[in-house]
């Protein structure tokens, strides 16, 4: 079957690369059973079988090479057996939701995370659609290194994809979207991705194997991805519970939680930057007009010609071992020389720096505001935006987003090199900015923080950018 028949018009899309390194833990062996997913993705530059996949034929859900000789034994395919009755049971009273996936924060890394979910498939005929949607609402992200978390729960006989599908939905993928692909998560796996792994492995290249992870446990996937907070569908949270009888659950009242919290703070150090509230950096770090140390420093390096106009700046990753070595040594109060730092691993303390902040530097009392700024008609956004920034900000707030704006549209000066437009930039800082005290931020409401960001970044100069001490209101 010809891959490009199924679709049409061009899918876009980004692409899968290998995983970056997070840990001091050995990546898992990918030539386990219980580790990688194969049908999600192929390679065809890097195939080591030398036949393409273009003229397999389907036996069941698998994608055999064509072969005269072959004959086809009705009996013996394992697809065709009830294995994923466990999974189907969870899901059975699900209704889907309008979204296709979620967004599920960024991770340790401030990389963007997006669930997708076998129980919300609609039936083989309408995956096609479906497919199309996902790729709609994930395309604004992709031009950044990104994770993709799949939950296996919900998989049915009646919703699932067959392997030519998935191949000729790859191969229309746009490159972004395979190679900007960092980790693919797969959780939850049952002996149905056990099969089709042994079957695909001998096409599958190992640069591809290194970013399929299986996860067996929400606890470990929070783990993988350094979130404490994870909003999941009750069905996925329901079979964890299921399948991991013996994990207990935290039996602190909220309340002690709160009240741990505070005692941690109060016994932090003065010297920390990092995981504290920007109120206590600014009483007991030597801050000019309320701009944190380590973020003047951040900022003053990437402002040098030659790194200002590095191509993908914010987009690439840095080294995490050596963001959090540098966090550790900032918060022991030690003064740290970025000279010789990599421009990712700077560009990637920067984020985390807003990122670990405990309250988000557009604070939580601006984000259901904000997360309506789509909703605003054209003529009122400027007057709106202007208002929320100079009358709801606490002063070391607004002082330190207006400095990081101005710094941000230094760096959109340079987008001839560093393909950073304000676009690109709000996508990569909109999340960093802003988040829900609660709940996960869900995707329907990133895109309005980051159209938020990127219309204060467009209209600085019209919107907020005076000295502190001018936003009083004069009185008659």
């Amino acid at each position: 079957m010809d891959a490009h028949s199924r679709f049409a018009p061009r899918l876009p899309g980004p692409a899968i690369n290998p995983i970056v390194d997070n840990s001091d833990e050995p990546q898992p062996s990918l030539s386990d059973l219980h580790d990688f997913e194969p049908k999600l993705e192929f390679d065809d530059t890097e195939l080591l079988a030398p036949s393409p996949l273009e003229k397999d034929v389907m036996v069941g859900d698998f994608v055999l090479a064509e072969d005269p000789e072959l004959e086809p034994e009705e009996d013996v395919n394992p697809l065709e057996d009830d294995f994923e009755d466990q999974l189907r049971e969870q899901s059975e009273n699900f209704q889907t939701p309008r979204n296709k996936c979620d967004f599920l924060g960024t991770d340790k890394q401030g990389r963007h995370i997006f669930g997708i979910y076998a129980s919300r498939f609609p039936e083989k005929s309408q995956l096609e659609g479906f497919v199309r949607e996902i790729i709609k609402e994930i395309e604004p992200f992709v031009e950044n290194d990104y994770i993709l978390v799949y939950f296996h729960q919900g998989l049915k006989e009646d919703n699932k994809p067959s392997a030519q599908f998935l191949w000729n939905s790859y191969k229309e993928l746009d490159r972004n979207f395979r190679k900007n692909l960092k980790t693919l998560y797969v959780v939850h796996p049952t002996w149905f991705i056990r099969v089709i792994w042994n079957f695909f492995s001998p096409f599958i290249s190992d640069k591809f194997r290194k970013k399929l992870v299986y996860i067996s446990s929400l606890d470990e996937l929070r783990q993988a991805l350094g979130l404490n907070k994870l909003k999941l569908p009750d069905n996925i949270c329901d079979l964890d519970d299921k399948l991991n009888p013996s994990r207990k659950p935290s039996t602190s009242p909220p309340s002690s939680n709160i009240n741990a919290s505070r005692q941690q703070q109060h016994k932090m150090a003065t010297t920390h930057q990092f995981g504290v509230p920007l109120k206590f950096i600014v009483m007991n770090s030597p801050c000019l007009n309320s701009i944190p140390p380590i973020v003047r420093k951040c900022v003053d390096s990437l402002s040098i010609t030659g790194v200002i106009d590095t191509e993908g700046i914010f987009r690439r990753s840095g080294n995490h071992s050596e963001i959090m070595a540098l966090k550790e040594r900032v918060n022991r109060g030690e003064d740290v020389d970025l000279k010789s730092v990599n421009v990712h691993v700077i560009a990637g303390l920067l984020k985390s720096f807003l990122r670990d902040l405990a309250e988000p530097l557009l604070t939580f009392e601006l984000y259901e505001d904000v997360t309506r700024f789509l909703d605003w008609p054209k003529e009122e956004r400027s007057r709106n935006v202007t208002q929320l920034i100079r009358e709801k900000l606490p002063e070391e707030n607004y002082e330190l987003f207006k400095y990081i704006v101005e710094f941000l549209v230094r760096v959109m000066d340079c987008e001839d090199l560093n393909k950073m437009t304000s676009s690109n930039l709000a996508i990569v800082f909109g999340p960093n900015f802003l988040w829900s005290r609660s709940t996960s931020t869900s995707l329907e409401e990133i895109a309005p923080i980051n159209a938020f960001v990127d219309f204060v970044l467009q209209n600085h100069k019209d919107i907020y950018l005076i000295d502190v001490n001018q936003r009083t209101v004069s009185v008659d």
